[in-house]
């Protein structure tokens, strides 16, 4: 009986030793595979809510990257509408340069035809300019979406003006056109000053200036010399003419009015009133006669402007006709310069913003390695502590195994 007793606890001994040995091995196997991936959770079983905290770090550390993608090619895009920008700034002051030239005294019909085709050459080169395309095939200048030339034809902008918004993410990948080449009435207030002499006369008109925009809304005027009265004693002059409204809606309203008498060789401040408040300011020069006219209109933008003055300089017969073309160019090319310059630092600032993004998304990206990390990464220290010790105590099991098996009946009988 005693001898049953005896195999039935060493059978026990020897199931348990089984069961130990292969628990211990299957431990030593995990340990192993978790020190050689480096990972504490190798499979989603290891620790479900572990394996999701990784999942959703690596998902977004993915989504970062393609983000970054995205913002690289709209940093590209937006450094060459920059460069675009400054190449038209330089542009616009080489043919700035050439008009100054253009409108010292004493130049003849040859001179001033050959100052037109200078500007005519910087004009074409100034059109290949602002209808550059990016790396896509994208207008640089496109605002919100345009055709895949802006400036085409009239040079109108062939397009929805706007600057397409950017996000904590992405900056927009090109810069509106019509801002920087197009002039707005109200906003920039940009007049041309066209003077139709009358026999005799050599009138010439000073840039206007313009106060409360949005009281002229856009109104076109004209001016009509009555006549010119010379006071014989301080030679002082008045004038006394007609000024015509045009609104944008076609109303017309028509007044007289009589300037003050003004010392010879001064210009004849003329003045635009709506109502109580000046809305434009623009001089009188040279002798102006009766039937002189000066008609004043919103001008279109930069490109228009060069384009009247390439064809004022070519259809100018004498000084007076050249001195009104020069001057009312340069005053339109500075106005395009500041639009230039002020598009072209919102384009800098963009490319700053691209450079924040960067440096934000790098942040996160870091933030989001540390928390992969820290859900499925393989303490190396205790991975390889835990590891020996289960080396350990697998093989404190196989000798235990090994002495269970000498406990067998054979072993007993033979002994």
């Amino acid at each position: 009986m005693s001898s049953s007793f005896f195999r039935v606890s060493t059978a026990n001994m020897y199931d348990g030793a089984i069961r130990n040995l292969g628990a211990r091995q299957s431990q030593l196997v995990g340990l192993q595979e978790n020190l050689s991936s480096g990972k504490r959770v190798v499979r989603a079983s290891d620790d479900p809510v572990a394996a999701a905290q990784a999942e959703r770090a690596l998902t977004r550390m993915e989504r970062i990257k393609t983000e970054q993608r995205q913002l690289e090619s709209q940093r590209n895009a937006m450094a060459l509408a920059e460069s675009t920008l400054g190449d038209a700034v330089e542009m616009v002051q080489q043919m700035r340069e050439l008009m100054v030239a253009a409108g010292r005294g004493g130049q003849t019909s040859n001179d001033r035809n050959t100052y037109a085709t200078q500007l005519q050459s910087l004009r074409d080169q100034m059109q290949e300019i602002i209808n550059r395309k990016d790396t896509n095939g994208q207008p640089l200048l496109g605002a919100l979406g345009s055709a895949l030339q802006p400036f085409a034809g009239a040079l109108q902008f062939d397009g929805l003006p706007g600057q397409a918004g950017s996000s904590g993410t992405a900056i927009a990948g090109s810069v509106d056109g019509h801002a920087a080449l197009m002039f707005d009435p109200v906003r920039d207030g940009v007049y041309d000053a066209k003077v139709t002499h009358a026999p005799g006369s050599t009138l010439s008109s000073t840039p206007a200036q313009t106060f409360n925009r949005s009281l002229m809304d856009g109104a076109s005027y004209q001016l009509d010399i009555n006549s010119v009265t010379v006071d014989p004693t301080d030679g002082s002059t008045t004038v006394d003419y007609t000024l015509t409204k045009t609104d944008k809606d076609g109303s017309i309203f028509a007044d007289i009015f009589t300037s003050a008498p003004t010392p010879p060789g001064q210009a004849i401040a003329i003045d635009i009133m709506e109502g109580a408040d000046k809305v434009m300011s623009f001089g009188l020069k040279g002798t102006p006669v009766q039937f002189d006219q000066v008609t004043l209109t919103p001008s279109p933008g930069l490109m228009q402007s060069i384009d009247a003055a390439i064809q004022g300089l070519k259809q100018a017969g004498n000084d007076a006709s050249g001195s009104q073309v020069v001057t009312q160019a340069l005053a339109h090319m500075d106005a395009g310069l500041e639009r230039l310059f002020t598009v072209r630092g919102y384009a800098g600032e963009l490319l700053n913003r691209a450079d924040r993004i960067t440096g934000d998304q790098d942040t996160r990206a870091v933030q989001l390695e540390a928390d992969r990390s820290r859900a499925e990464d393989l303490d190396m220290v205790k991975g390889i502590s835990e590891f020996q010790n289960a080396n350990i105590g697998y093989e404190a099991a196989l000798k235990s195994y090994a002495q269970v098996q000498r406990l067998s009946l054979f072993n007993y009988i033979n002994g």
